[in-house]
């Protein structure tokens, strides 16, 4: 990845478009809204608090790259990031997720980033600890009474007959089998170990008034971690215990607070929420509406104050979302940008429409990007030792196929391209490798594709691809 401290917009649009085709437009948008991030941390401090994020509206029809460009951004800036859907939200005091959830929902994505790597970066500490710990399992302490002898602690001394203490045959014994672990002679070999088992959940029937979901949560995480932690033993391989006790060993050797201020931190200043199908909690406007339609704009006049800039109390303390970068997208067939409340139109200033995909979208969607559907195929096949090729009239075939398909029955966008790669591909993945051998070389034809897919558009019998 690059280093983000020399990403420039037209950086950051370049890595975009190894993964996704055309869509400049939109790409042009994260991509400085991205870069103003770096920007803004390194603005004069009394000009910090008051350079907010221009968040960003996304109107496209299904399948033309909006939650892909949302989310490899948010790879490309090693942010915290979660995709919610809009639909999926009620308005206060109704059953179902408050809108605040994915303030936490975030905060815990980026508690466990910050977790994951500082354990990586103690991995080799944690490591050798996990070698002591299998050794304990191995080779029992020496305990006798103090100047005992044992059959293990004479007859086994150096050279000038001077016998060996307990501790000294012990230290030996352990680095003998240190080096057979190392060697890997004892992977198989079973011992006994104390693994950490999880205690009962604490949990408390319904939160009292005044009190929101983060915080029950976090005393509910408090009365846990109060609680003593129980272990238990397991017989297993040296190779199953180094798994098991790998990330507890990790666990012990990483300061958890400073992992969740620093979670927090990133939270607030490099987080991206991507809230999809927004047109879903869009009315279509007017005075006496009901039903649906009101409980729809509560759950807008919901996200206003979250979009804004509040304080949503997480477990693992309070997030403030001034500076967290929402990205809302929606395909507005039905409904329109308009039709969505004033205020929260006013909350996505900047607002990028992304276009419909052509034939030759679809083309260089199969052949152009890092993951391409036919290279995801080739990579799949080589695992059985088989070689997968397309030729390019083949790719334009299905590129042609995929777009008729989508302009006959309903247009999905280039989610279309799995239906039909799906379809001409399924017996081939079938046959490997009982009829189809390693070695073998499958090389897809312009004739191929229609022999398989010809009578795609012209039966529309589809209801078994369509997603």
């Amino acid at each position: 990845m690059l280093n983000q401290d020399f990403l420039t917009p037209a950086q950051i649009v370049a890595e975009l478009d190894k993964y996704i085709i055309g869509q400049h437009e939109a790409k042009r948008h994260v991509a400085i809204a991205l870069r103003n991030r770096w920007r803004r941390l390194h603005a004069p401090l009394d000009m910090q608090a008051e350079i907010v994020p221009n968040n960003i509206l996304m109107i496209g029809a299904t399948g033309v790259g909006k939650t892909e460009i949302a989310r490899r951004l948010a790879h490309l800036a090693d942010a915290p990031f979660v995709k919610v859907e809009a639909s999926k939200f009620t308005e206060v005091g109704y059953v179902g997720r408050d809108v605040e959830s994915m303030v936490r929902d975030l905060a815990e994505q980026s508690v466990n980033r910050v977790k994951a790597r500082r354990q990586e970066a103690v991995k080799a500490q944690a490591a050798e600890a996990v070698e002591e710990v299998i050794l304990d399992a191995l080779i029992p302490a020496i305990s006798q009474p103090a100047g005992a002898k044992t059959g293990l602690g004479f007859g086994s001394g150096g050279g000038d007959g001077v016998p060996q203490s307990d501790a000294e045959l012990n230290e030996r014994t352990r680095e003998r089998f240190r080096q057979k672990i190392k060697n890997g002679e004892l992977e198989d070999r079973k011992i006994e170990i104390q693994v950490q088992q999880a205690g009962p959940s604490v949990g408390i029937m319904g939160a009292p008034p005044g009190m929101d979901e983060g915080t029950l949560s976090g005393i509910q995480d408090m009365l846990g971690n109060m609680l003593p932690k129980k272990t238990r033993k397991r017989k297993v391989t040296v190779a199953e215990a180094r798994k098991l006790l790998l990330d507890e060993e990790a666990a012990k050797l990483i300061d958890m607070d400073e992992v969740k201020d620093e979670a927090i931190r990133q939270c607030e200043n490099a987080g991206i929420i991507f809230i999809d199908e927004i047109d879903k909690v869009a009315s279509s406007g007017g005075s006496g509406k009901s039903g649906p339609d009101v409980s729809r704009q509560g759950v807008q006049r919901d996200l206003l104050p979250i979009v804004e800039g509040s304080a949503v109390s997480t477990k693992y303390g309070i997030v403030n979302t001034d500076h967290i970068l929402f990205i809302a997208a929606g395909a507005f067939h039905v409904s329109k940008p308009s039709d969505l409340i004033p205020e929260l139109q006013g909350r996505f200033p900047i607002r990028v429409e992304l276009q419909s995909l052509t034939k030759h979208d679809f083309f260089r969607i199969l052949k152009d990007p890092k993951n391409a559907l036919t290279k995801q195929y080739e990579a799949l096949l080589k695992a059985e030792e088989v070689e997968l090729t397309f030729e390019d009239d083949a790719l334009e075939r299905l590129a042609e196929i995929a777009s008729e398909v989508n302009a006959e029955v309903e247009n999905i966008g280039a989610r279309r391209l799995h239906t039909v790669m799906s379809r001409l591909l399924n017996d081939i993945l079938y046959d490997v490798p009982d009829k189809i051998g390693a070695n073998a070389r499958i090389l897809i034809t312009a004739a191929l594709v229609d022999e398989r897919l010809g009578d795609m558009v012209k039966n529309r019998d589809l209801s078994q691809y369509i997603l």
